[in-house]
């Protein structure tokens, strides 16, 4: 069984430190001055933005609507569109050292969207890998509830020497993303239907942040040996020097 570093974390801290600690993360482990490492967090409210997101004419608008709407605009580390994060949801961060790690990245994705699926059906949720149609921030391995809602998008970010698997687990207040992401994709001018947007309460009754994060913590247990670490203090320099590079830009 592998070795899987855990960092674990419930206090919300500014969104663009967090990103940049996992992009910080992601290239430590690539160049093989950290082992494997899986972060869990409780993030802050934001609105990450990808590649394509960030060439949109549309950008500066949805940056600025997020913002008004309470949610920091940021640079998403993974791909995709726009996706939601806030204190009702999961963020999980993935980082795996891989010399060939281009041709993994299917199997990568399959593997991440399986363990979260196992976690989600342990909780009593109808958990399916797949995407819904008309989902926010579509994507072959978003996890699904009765093929009907979206509660969790998996994204993937490749390195020289590695890759680093993003997720954002909707545990609660579906209805904060749907308020947030219609100004915003409006302004992107993206084609979505809001009521594909679900969260494991609404699913099961009742679920507590951690309860979904001991359901996660005890499937990637199931897979790897679980090592408790922390972040530590090179890893962090780190992601204060790149932290601005994950802000966007104020809107119009």
């Amino acid at each position: 069984m592998a070795a899987l570093r855990l960092i674990a974390g419930a206090e919300p801290i500014d969104p663009t430190l967090d990103a940049a600690i996992s992009r910080a993360l992601m290239l430590r482990v690539a160049a093989g001055e950290l082992p494997d490492t899986l972060r869990i967090s409780r993030p802050a409210a934001s609105v990450a933005f990808g590649k394509r997101d960030q060439i949109n004419p549309g950008y500066q608008e949805a940056a600025a609507a997020a913002r008004a709407a309470g949610f920091e605009a940021t640079e998403r580390l993974a791909g995709g569109r726009a996706a939601v994060f806030h204190e009702g949801t999961i963020h999980l961060s993935h980082s795996l050292r891989d010399g060939d790690p281009r041709s993994g990245v299917t199997r990568r994705f399959d593997a991440t969207a399986d363990l979260i699926v196992d976690a989600l059906r342990d909780l009593g949720v109808d958990a399916h890998v797949g995407e819904v149609e008309g989902e926010y921030c579509p994507g072959a391995h978003s996890v699904n509830a009765r093929h009907a809602v979206k509660i969790v998008g998996v994204g993937q970010r490749v390195v020289h020497g590695g890759a680093h698997l993003g997720g954002v687990v909707v545990v609660d207040g579906e209805q904060r993303v749907r308020d947030v992401l219609e100004p915003v994709y409006a302004a992107l001018a993206l084609a979505w239907r809001p009521e594909t947007t679900g969260s494991v309460t609404r699913e099961v009754g009742s679920a507590s942040w951690d309860d979904v994060r001991s359901a996660i913590e005890r499937t990637y247990a199931d897979r790897y040996e679980l090592e408790a670490g922390e972040l530590d203090g090179k890893t962090l320099a780190l992601a204060e020097r790149l932290q601005p590079e994950h802000l966007s830009p104020a809107g119009v």
